[in-house]
């Protein structure tokens, strides 16, 4: 963050609101000519510090509304298993996020279906194949009270 002043910051959080926004929608925000903060913004692209442009869709228009947040716990700890695993749940389309773990579970996933039926056929076909899982506890989101994709800056 030391490479950041507070303008780049501004833009960060401008766009993390609404990554539609163009540069000379930001500048306007910010006083600034259009053309600074076009470079800013490919800096920033360039350093790494914005990953990529995302839609964020409606799971619910899209007939995914069942979120379910999936501890899993490996049998065996060894590099070779954990990274198998981590390549194969590269592969499950259902699978939102994944999350390798310190603690009682070795990893979180957060997968979203249709509905319950779907996410057991998710786990009887597709999960259950993934070898070396132990124990597989699913809890399903009742309700949605803060879901964002913003970091505080």
């Amino acid at each position: 963050m030391e490479n950041l002043d507070q303008t780049d910051i501004t833009i960060l959080r401008i766009l993390q609101k609404d990554s539609k926004k163009t540069a000379k929608e930001i500048a306007k925000i910010l006083n600034l000519t259009p053309s600074p903060v076009y470079e800013r913004i490919r800096r920033l692209e360039n350093q790494g510090f914005i990953k990529k442009y995302v839609a964020i869709l409606d799971k619910k228009l899209l007939e995914r509304s069942v979120t379910t947040i999936c501890q899993v716990s490996m049998r065996y700890h060894s590099e070779a298993f954990i990274e198998k695993f981590e390549e194969q749940i590269q592969n499950l389309d259902e699978v939102q996020e994944c999350y390798h773990m310190a603690g009682q579970v070795d990893f979180i996933l957060k997968i979203n279906t249709k509905g319950l039926e779907d996410y057991h056929n998710f786990v009887k076909y597709k999960l259950s194949k993934i070898e070396n899982i132990g124990v597989l506890n699913s809890t399903f989101v009742l309700k949605d009270i803060k879901n964002s994709s913003e970091f505080y800056i």
